[in-house]
C-alpha cells in the first residue's frame, strides 16, 4: 500500500514538473515577442552604408546648413541638456560631423538661436574648422516662444518646435546639501546623468552631485581600490561615496572623453541655465573669482557671448591609480573636518605662464578654452 502511494506521488510530481518544463520551453507570446522587437538595434551594416553616402551639402555656407539640418528634424524635439543644446550629427564624403542648434537662455527671448557643425574631434586629429552663427531675424530666422520652456524656431520653409528640459522643482532629498553648502540648480547633462550643483561657501568649491532621485543611466561598478570610489561602465564617470551623508560627488572624467569634448566629457557645459535663481551662480563664481566682477552676467557669461566661467571640480583621469588621490585626502588621519570639501574638489595645477593664471573658460559653441 505505502508502495503504490509513493509511486502515486511519483507520477504526479512527474506530471507537475513535466508541465513546467512545457512552461519553459513554451515559445514566447506574441506579445512579448513584440515588445522584445521594440528595441533599438545599431548594426555595422546600417553604420557603413551611412558613411559611404555623399549628401549633397552646403558645407560652405553656414546659414544654409542651418536650413538643411532644420528640414531634417521633425516638427517637435525634445533638448535635454540644460545649457539648451540639442546635439546632432551626421556624415559626409566620410566624415563624421557634431553641431548642435542651441536656445541660449541670455537671447532666445531676444528672437535668436545658435548654430555650429564642426568636423567630429579626434585624438589624433587637428585643426577642426568650426562653423558658428548666431541667427535671427536678420537671416530670416524667427524664434517664438510658444509656452514657458518652448520655442519654435523657423526659417520659412520649415518650423520646428523645441521643448526645453523642464526640471522645475527639481530638489535634492532632505539631508543631502549640507549646512555649508547652497543648491544652485538641477542639471541633465548630455550623457543622460542627472546632477544637482552644488557651492560650499566655507572652502569655497562647487560640486557635482550624483541625483539619485531616478533610476541612474549606468552601472556604477566599484574601484578594485576601494569601495568609496564608483566608475560608470558606460560613462566613465567616476563618484566618491561621500563619508559625511549618503551621496556621490564627481570626482572624475576619463581624460580621452574631455579631448574630444564628446557626450562624456563632463558636466561643464550643462549649467541649470533656465533654473538658475537670481545671482546664486553669479554671487558663487565671484566668491571664488572676485577678478571677474562686471566681467561676467548672471549665468557666469562673458558680456559679448563669447566665453563662460569653466565649472570643472572633478579630474581628468587616464587610470583608477589617479583617483585616489581624493580617498588619500579624504581618509588622511591628520585631515581637519572643515578641509574635508577640499578634498571633493580638483585642482589641476596650471601651467608656469602668466596667462595660465587666469580662470579658465570655454567657448558657448560647445567647445573648452583657456582664456588669453
Amino acid at each position: 500500500m505505502a508502495g503504490r502511494a509513493m509511486s502515486r506521488i511519483e507520477n504526479e510530481a512527474r506530471r507537475v514538473f513535466a508541465a513546467l518544463l512545457f512552461v519553459a520551453c513554451a515559445p514566447a507570446s506574441a506579445q512579448e515577442a513584440a515588445n522584445a522587437a521594440r528595441f533599438d538595434l545599431f548594426t555595422n551594416q546600417s553604420y557603413l552604408e551611412t558613411v559611404q553616402k555623399r549628401p549633397a551639402l552646403p558645407m560652405r555656407n553656414t546659414r544654409a546648413m542651418f536650413s538643411t539640418v532644420l528640414g531634417s528634424l521633425p516638427d517637435r524635439v525634445k533638448v535635454y541638456p540644460t545649457e539648451n543644446y540639442f546635439y546632432f550629427t551626421f556624415y559626409a564624403n566620410g566624415i563624421r560631423y557634431a553641431g548642435n542648434i542651441r536656445l541660449d537662455a541670455s537671447t532666445r527671448d531676444q528672437g535668436k538661436v545658435h548654430f555650429a557643425f564642426f568636423p567630429d574631434l579626434q585624438e589624433w586629429a587637428g585643426n577642426e574648422e568650426l562653423n558658428y552663427m548666431v541667427l535671427d531675424k536678420t537671416h530670416g530666422v524667427a524664434v517664438e516662444k510658444v509656452d514657458e520652456l518652448v520655442y519654435r524656431v523657423s526659417d520659412g520653409a520649415k518650423s520646428v518646435v523645441f521643448e526645453l528640459n523642464d526640471l522645475r522643482g527639481v530638489k535634492p532629498p532632505d539631508g543631502l546639501v549640507l549646512a555649508d553648502e547652497r543648491y544652485i540648480g538641477p542639471i541633465f547633462d548630455e550623457s543622460g546623468i542627472r546632477f544637482f550643483l552644488l557651492y560650499n561657501s566655507t572652502r569655497k568649491v562647487f560640486h557635482y552631485v550624483l541625483d539619485e532621485t531616478r533610476p541612474v543611466d549606468d552601472k556604477l561598478e566599484q574601484a578594485l581600490s576601494t569601495d568609496r570610489i564608483l566608475i560608470g561602465r558606460r560613462t566613465g564617470f567616476a563618484f566618491y561615496r561621500d563619508h559625511r551623508v549618503e551621496r556621490k560627488v564627481l570626482i572624475g572624467v576619463h581624460e580621452s572623453n574631455a579631448r574630444v569634448n564628446n557626450y562624456f566629457d563632463g558636466p561643464f557645459d550643462q549649467l541649470p541655465d533656465n533654473f538658475i535663481e537670481g545671482e546664486s551662480l553669479r554671487s558663487a563664481i565671484l566668491d571664488v573669482e572676485p577678478s571677474l566682477k562686471g566681467q561676467i552676467d548672471r549665468h557666469g557669461a562673458a558680456p559679448d557671448g563669447s566665453s563662460r566661467y569653466m565649472i570643472s571640480p572633478y579630474r581628468n583621469y587616464t587610470t583608477e591609480e589617479e583617483l585616489l588621490y581624493f580617498h588619500d585626502c579624504a581618509t588622511w588621519p591628520k585631515l581637519k573636518p572643515e578641509v574635508y570639501p577640499s578634498c571633493l574638489a580638483y585642482v589641476e595645477e596650471p601651467p608656469a605662464e602668466p596667462a595660465a593664471k587666469r580662470p579658465q573658460q570655454r567657448s558657448k559653441a560647445g567647445r573648452k578654452t583657456r582664456s588669453r
